[in-house]
């Protein structure tokens, strides 16, 4: 999946004339925490966050009259040079960023202008669909050998059920290095039945860890 498919097209933004208060009032108007600082031509400037804002509200530096705190300049308190992302970047290297770089959004920039803001808001209802969290179902974390082959033996058991898979994810095994937990998210309410055939053929089933069926 591409940034451009989870971008929000629709920016607000201000320019550097613009004030602190002008940025207070366009993110209680619009609902939004971050407001990218863009030029004449549509380039990204700088970027202004609600933590910016609150920073500088209660910095030693502004030890003034809540109207002169409001007309500061928004060039005063503003990120510079942004980190900006393009929509053709994948959203796993997006979330990278955010994680390398503790920042809460990303301005989208093509051609030099900006086209769009990805924030972590936006990742976590990514991760939500691609997982199939919001979905009906059930997940079931398995313990298995690092080795080829091992997810095909594991669907043919779904197979035999006929239930869709929403989602795998696979984690390191904390407990040997050799091993990975798969989590998969399974279409399927009661999936007790698929627990105690994956047992049966000698899968480890972590979860959930259901009461009389063999482990």
């Amino acid at each position: 999946m591409i940034v451009e498919q989870i971008m929000n097209t629709q920016v607000y933004t201000l320019e550097l004339t613009n004030t602190i208060g002008d940025a207070v009032r366009l993110m209680r108007e619009k609902n939004i925490r971050h407001i990218p600082i863009v030029n004449n031509t549509n380039e990204v400037v700088g970027i202004v966050t609600e933590h910016d804002i609150k920073n500088a509200s209660s910095s030693t530096l502004l030890e003034k009259s809540n109207s002169d705190y409001f007309d500061i300049p928004i060039e005063n308190i503003m990120v510079n040079n942004p980190i900006i992302g393009h929509p053709l970047d994948f959203v796993e290297e997006v979330a990278l960023t955010f994680y390398d770089s503790k920042i809460s959004c990303l301005p989208i920039v093509s051609g030099g202008e900006l086209v769009g803001i990805v924030t972590t808001t936006d990742l976590l209802y990514t991760y939500i669909e691609l997982t199939g969290a919001h979905k009906p179902g059930s997940k079931i974390d398995i313990r298995v050998t690092d080795k080829v082959g091992i997810l095909h033996d594991i669907t043919k058991v779904f197979s035999k059920y006929k239930v869709n898979v929403l989602s795998v994810l696979v984690y390191p095994d904390s407990e040997n290095d050799k091993n990975r937990i798969l989590s998969i998210r399974l279409q399927v309410i009661n999936p007790l039945a698929i627990i105690e055939d994956l047992r049966k053929e000698g899968f480890d089933v972590l979860w959930p860890n259901v009461p009389g069926i063999r482990s």
